[in-house]
Order: structure tokens, then sequence, then C-alpha cells
């Protein structure tokens, strides 16, 4: 379909853009937005993570955790950076091997990933509940959700793999800042209502110009941010059309085809094709190739949002596929 092909001089593209429209009505959801934003409150309101922040004080890229400060330090702290779990013992010598590494690391990242540091001997309810098999274990926390872990002493290229690729998977690299929709309240907004009535009418490119007259207005906008990457990403696959699979299946080695495929299977609502496929890129490619596709995805994440049950655990696959 052409992009400004009017849809009813083609009956195939007046089917697709209906189910766009029915697609996109549960897509673009005001609701989750504001819901994922409560949900972060605590982390918007945390001092965020740097290096220079003495060890253990608020705000350092490396914390003592107890079972008192878990949500806190960890769960709340997750909504803003991953955050690394070393489990360990005073009488585990592969631990003494593996911490100062991971800490090391830590304080070079300056701030983009946490590391949290938990004694299972003085926290045996942690233990238990992160299923800790032995130690030294590393588990990696990403919006409240494991995303990543590994058991044993590894070497310090490896570890450093392991947090590249985590930090790459889940923020990008970016350093800590505001979490969109961190707001403990919503205010009403109406000019929202000129894209919400574009929504209801299908109307994709209207919906998509009111929300950039948003943020032109107001880049940090709670809501507008999110809806507009939504509308965006529905666009993209009404222009993509159906044919788009069978481009993707015809050269497998493409990538634009590739996430133009898995931008149709989204805006079709195929949440879990779309996932799949883009994971299967990440597998079998390498360099830029692997790169465009791991960040691809990662974008498809951030639409769906990570409240989303499917979203936990593609990024486990994804780490899996990296790391």
């Amino acid at each position: 379909m052409q992009p400004n092909r009017p849809a009813r001089t083609d009956p195939r593209a007046a089917a697709q853009q209906a189910q766009m429209a029915a697609s996109l009505a549960g897509a673009v959801d005001l609701a989750a937005v504001k819901a994922r934003g409560e949900a972060a409150a605590r982390a918007q309101a945390a001092p965020p993570p740097s290096a220079a922040a003495p060890a253990g004080a608020p705000g350092s890229a490396v914390v003592d955790v107890t079972e008192a400060t878990f949500q806190s330090e960890v769960l709340d702290r997750s909504f803003q950076v991953p955050v690394v779990l070393d489990l360990w013992a005073e009488w585990c010598q592969p631990c003494k091997q593996l911490s100062p590494v991971l800490e090391r690391l830590a304080t070079e990242g300056a701030g983009s990933w946490v590391l949290a540091k938990i004694d299972v001997d003085a926290n045996p309810a942690l233990a238990q509940g992160l299923r800790v098999q032995g130690i030294p274990a590393v588990k990696a926390v990403w919006q409240g959700q494991l995303v990543a872990e590994f058991t044993g002493a590894i070497p310090e290229e490896q570890a450093r793999q392991f947090v590249t690729e985590l930090v790459a998977a889940t923020t990008g690299g970016g350093l800590p800042g505001a979490v969109e929709g961190g707001e403990d309240e919503l205010p009403e907004d109406p000019r929202l209502d000129e894209a919400e009535a574009a929504l209801d009418r299908g109307d994709l490119a209207a919906a998509e110009a009111a929300y950039r007259s948003i943020l032109d207005a107001e880049p940090d906008h709670p809501v507008a941010g999110l809806a507009l990457r939504q509308v965006q990403l529905f666009r993209r696959a009404e222009e993509a059309g159906p044919d788009a699979l069978s481009a993707a299946e015809a050269a497998p080695d493409d990538v634009a085809a590739q996430t133009r495929a898995a931008d149709f299977l989204l805006g079709t609502g195929d949440v879990d094709a779309a996932f799949a496929l883009m994971l299967d890129v990440v597998r079998r490619t390498a360099g830029e190739d692997r790169d465009a596709a791991r960040k691809h995805l990662v974008e498809l994440f951030g639409i769906v949002g990570d409240e989303d049950p499917r979203v936990g655990p593609a990024r486990r696959a994804l780490m899996t596929a990296l790391f």
C-alpha cells in the first residue's frame, strides 16, 4: 500500500487499515502509560546512581542490599537503570575473585547500571526468593523483572561483555534521567483530545501530527512521547503491508527487510512473532547488522511496554543471544 493512497480504492488496503486501527486501539493505551508512570514514581524521586557517590551511599553505583532495602535499592532502582545483583558470602573464594571485578566495572559504568551486593548468609530469605543454587550468582534486574543471570566466577572480559550487553539491551547506554511517565498523577491535557480523535477514526497521520505538536511545545510531556512512538510504529506497519513478510522471507540477510516485517507483525497485533523474528536476526548476524537488529528490538520493547508479560521473556532471550 502506498503511504498516501486512499484506502477505499484498494479492498486489501481497506482491510489492512481496519486491522491496524483495531490493533492501535489497544496499543496506544493512555491508562497503561499512566500505570507504568505510577509504578516508576519512587525511582524518579530517588537520586540517580553515580560513580562519584561513596560506595553504599544513596545513589552509589555500588550498594550493599539487605532484605529491608531490596525494594528501594533493587526493584525501585531498576526503573531507572539495570541493577546487577552480586550474591556472595564471606567464605566463598570465587566470590572474592568476581566481586572486585564487578565493583570496578560498576564504577567505570558511571551510573549507567548499579551493582547491588547481597550477602546470602545475612539475607537467607532473599537468597531463597531469588532461587540461588550456588555462589557467586549474578542476576540482572530491569523494570522489576529478572532479565539475565549466570553462576560462577567468570573472567573480567566476559563480565564486561555481560554488563555491556545488559545496558545495550535495556537503556541503550544513556545515563539515568527522568523516567518517562513518572509523575504520581498525570494531569488531564485537552491537547491529547485531537490525537485521540484521530486515532478513533484511524487517521494515523493526523494523530502523529497532533502528538508532534504537543512535543514541540513540551518535549518532556509524560504521554505524548510514548504515544508518538506507537503511532509511528503503526504508520511503518501500514506502509510495509503484508508483502513485508514475503520480502523478509526472500531476503533473510537484509536486516532492513526483517525490521519492516517485524513492524508489520507488531502493528497487526502479533507481538510474539515480531519479537521472535528480530531475536532470530540478532542470533544470526554480527557487527553493524546485529547492532541495528538489537536497537530495533529494544525500540519495539519500549513501544509494547515492560508491563506487558511478553516483554520480560523476550528481553531475557535477547540477553542470552547477546552474551
